[in-house]
């Protein structure tokens, strides 16, 4: 069981369902906002415990300073468009930071006894009557955006990590985590380090990760202390150093949250914990590996509640998702994803899939592991322990009437044949290759051992695909690039051009990026192509085809991004390799 210590959402969008969020929408269309097209949309864009007007503001919708008003409104308190000048750093640290994280306040000023503090939900009494018990002052509630207070709180706490802060910071918790977990003892270990400060350490290393969008934690030992690494944007960054001691208490802390034999640190070990961030349910799988200088933990981060799966909100251009659409619209065939690890390649699959699914559709899909549960699809989790193998459970799943099946990567000559014997046989099946670029999965899987002619006749398409790193649009700026890079990409455009890169700013950490972008390769398999692939074409034959029917490579999707400013051109060169 789970709960979240956040406060209860701003009655807005919680009370009495969607009635009470129309009260708004209503208001904000009376008043000429917005239009009745943007509030449908910002409906439907709406995720659990998001607030409609959060909604609003973040598709771009209406501005933090329209909104407000019509908030303050309804919740008949005055209300703060937040800026650092406006908080006294003196009166936001009368209250700590977990319960000003907790409460979601943050404190503005203070006069005599009274504390004014900005909240995203002033109504929220229980949460007031702990700020003042724990202040001895006055509270006098305004109303703020949640988006902005957490923003803030991060600038007037500070993002540093210091061992010694985060545990007397996290005294009251921020983070609800699984409460059976919580409560096993740390057995073992009472004699090498106090365990309270352990607990709340490890919070706040997840607590942050999922704040910081960081798609995986890396905990390693190192000499003198213990490193922890953040992967955001696909890039690790390091952000803390606890002392060397804390380390087999943070290892064991999470094996036991994650239900791991603690007292095993001679083999690796996979393990899963479930918490909830500010009303999101994330996952959390867990790796140790033993190192000569101790057990190294990986925590990969699935954040539900900030992914959703539309092929139309990841960035495919028009003409390329028109092609995607078409080749997911065929009753049967084998349509391929291809990239490195952390390209993108299971969003794209889960998205295709959201499109695709029915009632009337049975869809299967095998995966290692299941990151995310959809509904409506049975998802097979393959276990090499016990011996299920992808193409073992292929077998299986085709027995099962499946219309489509999808599989989460083919890694061996048997899945492969299973998989194009799948696709002859009238379904439609989806998968992934490790691939530099669309043609290449063809010669991947003749490489892999499957006959020609079957790649042939059972192939609908491929989509190769990176994720580029945006450009900070807080530190953006423009330079002109020097030759020997405008070399490398081969670029034939205007080279008296600028393009756009992010000098580094606290809002990125100091990266210059924000955020990631997809690129993508469209390879449908036409009857032209269909024969030079069953007559064994050379991949540069297939390249050149791809290329003379107007199908762009990832190296020219990649230049166009750069061109719009989208991301940089040193971005595009560390991501797609020149063909």
């Amino acid at each position: 069981m789970t709960a979240s210590l956040a406060p209860s959402p701003a009655p807005e969008v919680r009370v009495s369902g969607s009635r009470r969020r129309l009260r708004l929408g209503e208001q904000l269309l009376a008043l000429g906002r917005i239009t009745q097209a943007e509030l449908d949309a910002a409906l439907r864009e709406q995720k659990g415990g998001q607030r409609l007007g959060e909604t609003l503001v973040k598709l771009g919708f209406i501005e933090e300073s329209e909104l407000l008003p019509c908030l303050a409104d309804q919740f008949k308190v005055p209300c703060a468009q937040l800026r650092e000048g406006l908080v006294d750093p003196q009166a936001a640290r009368l209250i700590p930071r977990a319960l000003a994280e907790a409460t979601c306040s943050i404190g503005l000023f203070r006069v005599h006894g009274t504390l004014t503090v900005a909240m995203a939900n002033p109504r929220d009494l229980a949460s007031i009557d702990r700020l003042e018990q724990h202040t001895g002052l006055r509270v006098r509630p305004v109303l703020a955006l949640e988006s902005g207070i957490v923003e803030l709180l991060g600038r007037v706490y500070g993002e540093g990590f210091q061992v010694e802060t985060v545990t007397a910071d996290l005294e009251e918790g921020a983070v609800a985590l699984n409460e059976e977990a919580i409560q096993l003892d740390l057995e073992g270990l009472a004699d090498a380090i106090d365990e309270s400060p352990v607990i709340n350490l490890v919070n706040y290393i997840l607590l942050q990760a999922v704040r910081q969008r960081a798609s995986d934690i890396h905990i390693e030992p190192a000499p003198r202390n213990t490193i922890v690494r953040y992967r955001v944007d696909g890039m690790l960054r390091e952000v803390m150093r606890p002392r060397r001691e804390f380390h087999p208490a943070i290892v064991s802390r999470i094996k036991v949250m994650a239900r791991m034999d603690v007292a095993e640190h001679r083999l690796p070990q996979d393990g899963r914990i479930n918490i909830i961030v500010d009303r999101r349910e994330v996952d959390v799988r867990t790796s140790t590996l033993p190192t000569v200088l101790g057990e190294k933990v990986v925590l990969r981060v699935l954040d539900r509640g900030g992914v959703t799966f539309r092929l139309e909100e990841l960035g495919i251009p028009g003409h390329q998702l028109s092609l995607l659409q078409q080749m997911l619209a065929k009753p049967h065939g084998l349509l391929l994803v291809t990239g490195p690890t952390g390209s993108g390649k299971t969003t794209t699959l889960y998205s295709a899939i959201e499109l695709i699914k029915s009632v009337e559709r049975n869809i299967v899909t095998v995966e290692d592991p299941v990151e995310y549960r959809l509904d409506l699809i049975n998802q097979v989790h393959v276990n090499a322990g016990a011996t299920l193998t992808f193409a073992r459970a292929l077998r299986s799943i085709l027995r099962q009437d499946p219309d489509v099946i999808m599989i989460g990567e083919i890694r061996d000559l048997e899945t492969a044949e299973t998989a194009v014997q799948a696709a002859l046989t009238g379904h439609l099946v989806l998968s992934t290759l490790h691939t530099n670029d669309a043609a290449s999965a063809v010669a991947r899987l003749t490489d892999m051992g499957v006959a020609p002619f079957k790649i042939a006749a059972s192939l609908l398409g491929v989509v190769a695909q990176r994720l580029l790193r945006r450009v900070c649009p807080h530190c953006r700026g423009l330079y002109y690039p020097p030759p020997a890079l405008l070399d490398a990409v081969q670029y034939a455009g205007d080279r008296a051009r600028q393009f756009a890169r992010g000098s580094g700013c606290e809002r990125c950490y100091d990266t210059g990026c924000q955020g990631r972008v997809g690129v993508y390769e469209m390879l449908p398999v036409s009857r032209e192509l269909r024969e030079m692939i069953a007559a064994g074409a050379p991949l540069d034959a297939l390249r050149d085809w791809s290329r003379k029917q107007g199908f762009d490579s990832l190296m020219q999707q990649g230049l166009r991004a750069a061109e719009e400013g989208v991301a940089s051109l040193d971005e595009v060169v560390r991501v797609i390799s020149p063909d």
